[in-house]
């Protein structure tokens, strides 16, 4: 078996890092995006999230998670530390309100990302109600498992509960998907 981008980085090829940015730069993008206001902080958590990735990519286990996974859940920590970080920052008044530069999706990883996160979403959509709900907070909001609980008015243990076979049953779904063959507009199997 030939080793994981992740692991190529873990053993200091140095292509191996290029390639890393290349595969991930997308998706790490997009969610930095999505957590910071401004794209000067955004470009600012990307470089550190790689950094983060490149130190961490000896723990990556192919057996436990995918690479995007793995990427995605190393990104959303640091931007979450990154965010409660900023937010015990007085506000700047001199930053410009209406600072907004997206890049336009031009490449097919950003495409392939966005074709998986569509994926995630609709098997996002199949979860139960309270499963749905509190994965969402849980894991693209970035509350903590007590604050769900607390505004929820559910037990923690509850929470959990929900988090972990959200998880499990969101795997499941991701999986189901992955497997079936892909249909063209006519119905039939796309080659």
């Amino acid at each position: 078996m030939s080793d994981t981008l992740l692991q190529k980085v873990a053993a200091g090829e140095t292509a191996a890092v290029a390639a890393c940015v290349d595969a991930y730069g997308g998706l790490v993008w997009s969610l930095a995006r999505r957590f910071l206001d401004h794209p000067s902080e955004a470009e600012d958590a990307v470089q550190e999230v790689f950094i983060e990735i490149w130190k961490n990519a000896a723990r990556f286990d192919p057996t436990v998670a995918s690479e995007t996974t793995f990427v995605a859940m190393i990104a959303r920590r640091r931007l979450i530390d990154r965010r409660r970080r900023d937010a015990r920052r007085p506000v700047n008044e001199s930053t410009p309100v209406d600072e907004l530069s997206i890049p336009s999706p031009d490449t097919l990883d950003e495409i392939d990302i966005r074709d998986e996160a569509a994926h995630a979403a609709s098997a996002l959509g199949r979860l139960k109600p309270d499963q749905r709900r509190v994965l969402k907070l849980a894991v693209c909001q970035g509350w903590p498992h007590q604050l769900i609980a607390d505004r929820l008015g559910m037990p923690l243990g509850t929470v959990k509960t929900h988090v972990r076979r959200g998880l499990i049953k969101l795997r499941e779904e991701l999986q189901a998907d992955h497997h079936k063959p892909q249909l063209n507009e006519s119905g039939k199997e796309a080659v």
